[in-house]
């Protein structure tokens, strides 16, 4: 009979296998940007507001925040690290608007992030209180994040087409936020449950509308503004 210590653990390696699968999703769009030298009409803004989503994450685990979370920290430290390689491409091949636009929200991460660090251990003295305070700026993030994939279930039911919202990262989507719940069950952590939760309804509707709409897709109407408009709002990188 496995102990609860050792089901959470397993089931955290599973979340993190899935994340990384997630996290793993941009590259297409990166490599694509990287052959032709330009980001082209594709924007940075979900790499920019992962960084973030993954520094507070990485945050929480850590055992003065959140102790026995180790796995909450290998996924989201691995994710931040992708999300900075993305980032930094983007800024490489982008104009100098866009430049100036990723180097400001760099900086305004970095200072509030700072904040938030220095706020945590200076005035909360106990891990209760600050995974009170991180978790639940962790839910507010992800529920932000969350509010993404809604510009493209909208797209599905006008259109009656799932073809801008790929099935494999729509089953993704919903097999981590599942993953994530039972991680959280295991050992109780609302503030991992609560988004992940989110996470699985989003997943569910998504796979939903792909059965409803699957039949009335017109697989041959290429519709290259509504695949950029995608590739960017469909980058729901799911977090622990």
């Amino acid at each position: 009979m496995t102990d609860p210590h050792t089901a959470r653990t397993i089931v955290g390696i599973i979340g993190n296998v899935i994340s990384f699968g997630l996290f793993c999703a941009p590259i297409p769009t990166i490599v694509k940007i990287w052959k032709m030298k330009s980001v082209s009409e594709f924007k940075p803004d979900p790499y920019v507001a992962t960084v973030l989503n993954c520094m507070m994450w990485t945050f929480y685990g850590l055992p003065f925040v959140q102790p026995d979370s180790l796995l909450v920290i290998t996924i989201n430290g691995t994710g931040l690290f992708m999300e900075l390689v993305y980032v930094t491409i983007f800024f490489v091949f982008a104009t100098s608007p866009v430049r100036r636009k990723i180097t400001i929200a760099m900086v305004i991460e970095v200072i509030f992030m700072a904040v938030v660090i220095f706020c945590t251990m200076y005035f909360l003295h106990t891990t209760k209180q600050r995974s009170m305070l991180i978790g639940i700026l962790c839910i507010v993030f992800n529920v932000i994040m969350y509010a993404s994939p809604l510009t493209v279930m909208k797209l599905v039911i006008k259109t009656k087409s799932v073809k801008y919202m790929p099935f494999f990262l729509s089953l993704a989507n919903f097999m981590n936020g599942v993953v994530w719940v039972i991680y959280a069950c295991l050992k109780f952590d609302p503030y991992i449950l609560i988004p992940n939760g989110l996470g699985s309804l989003s997943g569910i509707i998504q796979l939903i509308l792909y059965i409803t709409y699957y039949k009335t897709t017109n697989w041959n109407d290429e519709d290259e503004d509504n695949e950029k408009r995608y590739s960017n709002a469909g980058i729901e990188l799911g977090q622990a």
